[in-house]
Order: structure tokens, then sequence, then C-alpha cells
């Protein structure tokens, strides 16, 4: 597929072209590209040299993203490209979001193909993932409009880096989102990521007062890294009163991997302290992740504390929830979008190919 006109950018008085689209502000001369490696200067203006292409299509459980107040025990159909516009050195998925073998890569899929597929395969939305979908903008959002179309939601797994002039747009596409906060120093983002907290904090503030897209935070815990009871207060308390106490919060198990690797995994006491920092800080909803930790994965009754949804790793183990969100037991309602619970997923992990809904890429806007 040809490369397909980015937006979110402007020429310069030097001659060259600034993307606009991340708070990185890429100023490109012509054929080169941006550091997500995938927006690159083309004449006078930005390209997405990955719209249409993918690294792979495959069914997983809602609760995998992590989302765990969107709709639980449903399936939803995940792509992602290649790319990324953070450089962090703990990256778990280094395999896609660092890669530059895009051609050999990718699977070809036009947005409509997409949501056909997801609709045909009965989930009930479809995840931006594995890479950030940030930096494949144009493409997410045409595909979240085709999905709209057919009554599939949409979700973006995403580090939030995103700008300003962007921002409002994109999540305005999104049904709901799972934002990645690396950590809560501008220290750790500058060392390990190479970005800036500030903008991050700036999304996650949008997305939860001015858009209309369900938010749930994750936090990859790293030993010695991210993980002291300070910062873990002040995240907390941010989170709480920004956001408010109804936005869940996942804290995950780190384990060693691309340049991180002399660090040992999350001993699973970690997650438990920093979840319980969250509760005794107001917040209702704090789970543990890539453990198993049944208490870590419940979700109860902020009125009456009844265990509601009982989770191990990304399976149900009960559901005892009304169709409209609320506790059977006292009637207090609980933060999410929940409807008529059909059973669930599970842990299983089902690769598709699309060669059968293939069809012509959409013509550039």
């Amino acid at each position: 597929m040809t490369n397909f006109p980015g937006r979110w950018w402007h020429a310069l008085d030097d001659g060259r072209v600034q993307c606009d689209l991340c708070p990185r502000d890429c100023r490109l001369h012509d054929g080169q590209r941006g550091a997500c490696f995938v927006r690159q200067r083309e004449g006078e203006g930005i390209v997405l040299t990955t719209y249409g292409r993918s690294s792979g299509f495959c069914i997983d459980p809602i609760e995998k993203k992590p989302l765990h107040h969107f709709y639980p025990g449903s399936a939803v159909f995940s792509f992602g490209t290649a790319g990324c516009n953070l450089a962090c050195k703990f990256c778990q998925n280094w395999d896609i979001s660092k890669s530059r073998e895009m051609d050999t890569l990718m699977d070809a899929a036009s947005p409509e193909a997409i949501a056909a597929a997801a609709a045909e395969h009965g989930c009930r939305s479809v995840a931006f993932t594995y890479n950030d979908p940030v930096i494949f903008a144009e493409y997410a959002l045409d595909t979240a409009a085709a999905c709209h179309a057919r009554g599939v939601a949409t979700v973006a797994v995403t580090a939030g880096y995103i700008g300003a002039g962007a921002r409002q747009e994109f999540f305005a596409g999104m049904d709901a989102a799972n934002v990645d906060l690396k950590g809560f120093t501008d220290e750790f983002y500058v060392k390990l990521c190479g970005a800036h907290l500030a903008p991050v904090l700036d999304t996650l503030v949008a997305i939860r007062h001015a858009s209309g897209c369900w938010l749930e935070i994750t936090t990859l815990l790293i030993p010695g890294r991210n993980d002291s009871d300070a910062e873990l207060t002040a995240m907390c308390r941010w989170i709480a009163r920004e956001l408010g106490t109804d936005v869940p919060l996942h804290f995950t198990a780190f384990h060693p991997d691309y340049k991180v690797t002399d660090v040992a995994a999350t001993p699973a006491a970690t997650l438990r302290r920093a979840r319980r920092i969250g509760l005794d800080e107001g917040l209702r909803y704090v789970y543990t992740g890539n453990v198993h930790d049944r208490d870590g994965g419940t979700t109860s009754c902020p009125g009456c504390r009844a265990p509601l949804i009982a989770r191990d790793w990304y399976e149900i183990r009960r559901y005892d929830l009304t169709p409209e969100g609320a506790c059977p037991h006292c009637g207090t309602p609980v933060a999410g979008r929940f409807g008529d619970f059909d059973g669930q997923l599970g842990r299983h992990r089902i690769p598709v190919r699309l060669d059968g809904f293939r069809s012509t890429q959409a013509e550039p806007r």
C-alpha cells in the first residue's frame, strides 16, 4: 500500500516540516522519518508509512488490555503496526514497537476489513494495541469510524504521549482507553522512556474530563525504579485528586526484557503493596496484573464491599453484577461500561488471518 497523507503538521520557515502529532515535535527534511520511524517527510508534508498494514491480528480477552470495567469477559479484536514514539528501555513488546522491518512484518487490511472481521468473529470491540496507536492515528481513526458503523466499540492501549492538537480528536474516536502511566517522576520518563511526564498527565486529564472515552490506567512496576512508597503514594493521590476515585488502576508485574535485563521480575508482594497504597489513598478500583492474585483481580462493590467480579489473571471466576452495572446486593453503581454478561473468552489468544476480509484501501481524506 502507498503512504497515506498524514495530518497534524506544519511547515517551518527554515524549510523543514514539523510533525505536531506528539510532543516530540520532530522537524524533518524531505525523506527523513520521525522518532517513531513510521511518520515521514515526503515532499511538502508528512505521510504515515504504516496505514493499512499490521503486525498481525488476534482475538484477546478484554481483560488482557487490561480493561476490567469495559464489558468484562468480552472478546476484543486486537492489532498493531510497528514503531513507537517513546524509547522505553524496558519495553515488553520491543520486537513490534522497535521494528524497522515493516515490509516483512505486516499483513494488509483496510479499516473496513478490520471492522468486518471483528463483527464476523463476534468481538464487542477492536483494540489498537501491541504498539502505540497514537503514531498511526489516521489509520486508527478511520478504523474506529468503520467499527462504529457496524456497532463495534474501539479501544486504545496507549502511553498517552500525544500533542494537544491531536488529543481531542483521537480520543473522541475511542470508546475506551488504557493509558500506560510509566512512572510518576519526570526523571523516570527521561532516563528510561526518552520522554516527559507532563504531557501524559495532560492526556489523562483530557480523557477523563473532556471526552466520553472510558479510562483505565496501568503502571508496570519495575523493582527499584518506580515502585517506592513515596512515588506510588504521590501517583495515587494525584489520580484521586485530578481524575477521581472511580478510575481503575492496574499495577502489573515487570519481567526482564529489551535493555533492562539486570533487574529481577516484580515480586507479587510489590504489587500487593502498591494496591494497598492505592486503596488507602481512596481509589475504589485497584488491581494487580500478570500474576495469579484472586484478591487483586476482584472488583468489589464500592458501597457494601461485596465481591462482584472475581478474576484469576484473565479468567472471570465469578460475575455478580446487574446489566446496568450495579451491585445486586445494595444497588450501588459500579463505574464502567457494562451490559449482559454472556460468558467469557477466557485466557485464550486466537490468531486471525484477514485474507477473506481484505478490501481496497480507503482513499486519502
